[in-house]
């Protein structure tokens, strides 16, 4: 009798167990993975003790140029001016590159093979970068358009360095990173996953270049760093790799050029 319920009791331990396994990855499924230790606040889940930054909404006539005049006055600029860059300004940049411009299905601003949406958006705040914006390092969350202060300090000395001591990353107000989780499109479409997600970032580069330039502001695209270091310094996991880096600030000089000037150059290579 004793024996019977010896192994009662260790029936019920085990269907306990397996009870709080289950509910654990229910939870764990369907919230994103969000840690234990969470509170709700206002209908959306907040980790303790985080800073959550609210990003200004985005706005779709912001600037003064046509998308025509954006493409041409784009050039690659490494040359900024001691001075911060506005909280509006960055937030419109950071829609540009990974926003949500479609309500019903999530979709972004930049295409991604399958919706997969393999990239995640890190900016690298120095001291004085952004008005009103404390320097850390902070993670972009599209579907609530905010910041997540991801670790606190003044990182830009560091990610030059690691940038093979690239002058234009110091100098620079704030340092867009862009990295790349592999298996979020390997995972549907195999190796040839990969080259999506080149593909995929250059369209997210090129919209942040565009904004940039439609807001009065300088960036180039960086390929050349030590992935290790910038994976360290951003504080992420070993699957998520870093593609690109751009800093962005207020050039000391922007590019202009005229209509006039663009047909000249093609009748003249015309040979008319």
């Amino acid at each position: 009798m004793s024996r019977l319920k010896v192994l009662l009791n260790i029936i019920v331990i085990i269907v306990i167990i397996l009870a709080a396994v289950g509910s654990f990855l229910v939870i764990t499924k369907y919230t994103n993975l969000i840690p234990i230790g969470t509170i709700e606040t206002n209908g959306k889940a907040k980790m303790n003790n985080e800073t959550i930054i609210n990003l200004p909404l985005p706005t779709l006539k912001v600037g003064k140029l046509t998308v025509e005049e954006a493409i041409a006055f784009r050039r690659s600029i490494r040359e900024y001016e001691n001075k911060p860059i506005t909280l509006i300004q960055l937030s419109q940049i950071l829609w540009t590159a990974q926003g949500i411009t479609n309500t019903q299905h999530g979709f972004r601003a930049a295409p991604s093979a399958g919706a997969t949406y393999p990239l995640e958006v890190y900016v690298v705040v120095k001291e004085g970068g952004v008005d009103g914006l404390l320097a850390g390092i902070y993670h972009y969350d599209p579907y609530t358009h905010t910041l997540r202060l991801v670790r606190k300090g003044d990182f830009s000395i560091e990610l030059y360095k690691a940038s093979l001591e690239q002058p234009w990353v110091r100098d620079a107000a704030v340092n867009i990173v862009i990295t790349a989780v592999y298996e979020r499109t390997t995972g549907r479409y195999g190796e040839r996953g990969i080259r999506y997600v080149h593909i995929e970032v250059g369209h997210v580069g090129q919209n942040i270049y565009l904004e940039a330039t439609n807001l009065g502001l300088g960036t180039v695209a960086i390929g050349a760093f030590y992935d290790d270091e910038v994976r360290e310094i951003l504080g992420v996991k070993s699957n998520e790799h870093p593609l690109y880096i751009m800093p962005i600030g207020v050039p000391k000089r922007q590019y202009r050029i005229s209509e006039e000037a663009i047909h000249e150059f093609i009748l003249r290579n015309r040979g008319g």
